[in-house]
């Protein structure tokens, strides 16, 4: 079950990044880099055989330049694209929430990773101890 969830997310992926241009599978890997912020870059054994079958299911096509393209039919009534980032403030807590974890793993990970971003740590931690006030 997990592994038909984690298809259907880099699925989802797949389909608003094509919302915006045609992309070949390195550049929507690319793509998915950028817009985590380097945190996920998928395979390409996970892209490339996920666009293959997209095509072979009529949710995308393959240009003649190696560029895939969505089929209109795939995104109707998906809401694509979704809105970017939180909208709530509990959901703007909530990815904080999960930032901060990400920090405090590669704290004790690789603390040398976060040594050199004390100061703006410290800035932030500062502005969001403020917003109590």
């Amino acid at each position: 079950m997990w592994g038909m969830r984690k298809k259907r997310g880099l699925r989802n992926w797949v389909l608003m990044i094509l919302q915006h241009a045609p992309r070949n599978g390195a550049e929507i890997m690319d793509d998915m880099e950028v817009m985590t912020h380097g945190w996920w870059r998928p395979s390409p054994g996970s892209v490339y055989p996920l666009l293959e079958e997209m095509v072979g299911e009529g949710s995308l096509r393959k240009q003649d330049d190696g560029r895939y393209v969505p089929i209109e039919s795939s995104t109707r009534g998906w809401g694509w694209p979704p809105a970017p980032g939180p909208r709530t403030p509990k959901e703007v807590v909530r990815e904080l929430s999960g930032l901060t974890a990400y920090l405090e793993d590669l704290n004790r990970t690789e603390p040398h990773a976060t040594q050199p971003i004390q100061s703006e740590l410290d800035a932030v931690a500062e502005r969001l101890r403020r917003l109590k006030n």
